[in-house]
């Protein structure tokens, strides 16, 4: 066995072909640094050649760390230059990557053959081992995914990094106007999750809306609306459905408590939503129990004041009107586009 290895690269993105070389080259060594070498210079022009969306390091970064935290013989090592993709030189990185390592290198991992004449040069005394060059457990490579886009290639994307990739949409409006409906048939249509709307939740479980919430549910409110989304994310397939969010969340501490809350307008300008699906109420106005605005100028009334919320704080949104049908082909419509 070896003493000291290394596995490099940009991992821009990071797949499942990164994953199997890891812990393969991990059963090799007594020691395995990761490194990963990055340039916003040189990534985003790799990028941009596919128009793929660059990764920050720090999150590529984040993601090696969640992959190998139980891999106590594993180290992560990050190395920044600042050379673009033309005037890369490896001398100079193979000397950043062993002032950051400290240790004699013995063994130099990666998928591609053609790595060996420079390896020899930089690593004199390193072995050059190549694992899975054929791609046979995992035919990918990331050049793929930023060409095919990253949702072609769903699969071999690993579990800590899809949850960066995963696209938010968000549906709001005011009462009865179709949001948890389409929320729900949404998810089920792209074989994902939905996260329901918590203040619903919470005004069930006090036992009503107007006069029983306090100014401080109202925080709570979005903060764990907004946690139960972080949650959702990372389990979900491609693309997750989010009934309301903060922005509503002030509409009704202003309807049922009178009162504009500053610290809603931060949660709902620090939220990340790739898609605000706004829904006009002008589909039946249904009784559930516990709705209770159903005059038509009233209705229109809260629409026209929810709109000025979203627009005060900021937020693009998109208006769907119509039938159920309507909105629900519409939506559809947005949501492929989107992704494709």
């Amino acid at each position: 066995m070896k003493k000291i290895g290394f596995y490099g690269g940009k991992f821009l993105p990071l797949h499942q072909g990164h994953v199997y070389a890891l812990i393969q080259a991990s059963t090799m060594v007594e020691e395995l640094y990761v490194v990963l070498s990055h340039s916003e210079k040189r990534d985003r022009e790799i990028c941009a050649r596919t128009d793929f969306p660059y990764v920050p390091a720090t999150v590529r970064l984040r993601w090696l760390h969640q992959l190998t935290k139980d891999m106590p013989h594993v180290h992560v090592v990050s190395i920044e230059d600042e050379a673009g993709d033309e005037d890369y030189d490896w001398r100079d990185g193979a000397a950043l990557i062993k002032e950051a390592i400290g240790k004699p290198i013995d063994a130099v991992f990666s998928s591609e053959r053609g790595y060996s004449d420079i390896f020899r040069e930089c690593y004199p005394g390193a072995e050059h081992i190549i694992l899975d060059e054929e791609r046979m457990f995992a035919p990918i490579s990331a050049t793929m995914i930023r060409t095919d886009g990253v949702y072609r290639h769903w699969d071999m994307i690993p579990s800590v990094a899809r949850s960066y990739f995963v696209k938010k949409v968000v549906v709001v409006g005011t009462e009865s106007c179709g949001k948890s409906t389409l929320v729900r048939n949404l998810a089920t249509a792209f074989n994902t999750n939905y996260v329901a709307e918590y203040g619903r939740t919470r005004c069930e479980e006090i036992g009503g809306y107007d006069g029983v919430l306090l100014d401080e549910d109202y925080p709570m409110i979005a903060y764990e609306q907004q946690r139960q989304v972080e949650k959702a994310t990372v389990v979900s397939h491609r693309v997750l459905f989010v009934d309301t969010e903060a922005t509503v969340t002030q509409f009704y501490s202003e309807l049922y408590n009178g009162k504009h809350q500053d610290v809603l307008d931060s949660i709902a300008k620090a939220q990340e939503y790739d898609l605000y699906l706004f829904l006009e109420p002008d589909v039946e106005w249904v009784d559930d129990g516990w709705r209770m605005h159903g005059e038509e100028a009233v209705r229109r009334q809260n629409h026209e004041r929810l709109q000025k919320l979203l627009e005060e704080n900021g937020i693009p949104f998109t208006t769907l009107s119509g039938s159920y049908r309507e909105k629900w082909e519409e939506a559809l419509r947005l949501v492929n586009g989107m992704l494709e």
